[in-house]
């Protein structure tokens, strides 16, 4: 099956409209991606109260190397973050890209063409599971190097797990909403444009 059109065939409706740079949907967004950092945290955190054994203490200037590293690491993740989205529609597509920055999110599309649902759903899950099979393991190996550089790498991976709400919610709808194959998107970046193809009563 083809995984994207250059031009939107006959017979399709645009059905669904999200615009991440909309003040309230933007707010959204980022209220949740925000929950989900604090369910994660929350969590993380339950071993550092359990064991009484952990020492927190660190020398001032380790302490302030490792809030340089993490600060780097949440901007390295951010560009990481859109370039897999953008290097999996690269591969799926061959067409050219877009990346950008609103208040509200990051961003990486492919604005010129049409994409089919299959190919969308690999593109919008790539960085999910790419960065939790790393920041997952690199959290329980920070957890037995000290407790200060666990903390640290549990914001990171609880700013990824709520970074990726509005992939996630994208992938909800392809999933649960718009199941058919033949369901196309726009992917401007900030914006989706789904659209869904007319079944006649022949059909």
């Amino acid at each position: 099956m083809k995984n994207y059109e250059k031009e939107l065939p006959g017979g399709y409706t645009l059905n669904y409209h999200i615009n991440a740079k909309d003040k309230k949907t933007g707010l959204v967004m980022n209220l949740w991606a925000f929950a989900i950092m604090l369910v994660v945290g929350a969590v993380g955190a339950i071993p550092l109260f359990v064991d009484k054994t952990l020492d927190f203490t660190l020398s001032t200037p380790v302490l302030l190397i490792s809030y340089v590293v993490f600060m780097l690491s949440m901007v390295v993740y951010i560009v990481l973050h859109e370039l897999v989205h953008g290097a999996a529609y690269k591969l799926l597509t061959r067409e050219k890209l877009t990346f950008g920055m609103s208040w509200s999110c990051a961003f990486c599309g492919v604005p010129n063409i049409y994409v089919y649902r299959r190919a969308a759903i690999i593109a919008l899950v790539a960085p999910l599971i790419t960065f939790t099979l790393v920041l997952v393991p690199v959290s329980v190996l920070m957890y037995f190097a000290h407790p200060v550089y666990y903390i640290l790498s549990l914001v990171l991976l609880g700013m990824h797990l709520g970074g990726c709400v509005g992939d996630g919610y994208m992938t909800y709808l392809f999933l649960r909403v718009f199941k058919s194959k033949t369901t196309l998107v726009r992917d401007t970046g900030p914006e989706q444009y789904i659209y869904t193809k007319e079944v006649s009563d022949s059909e």
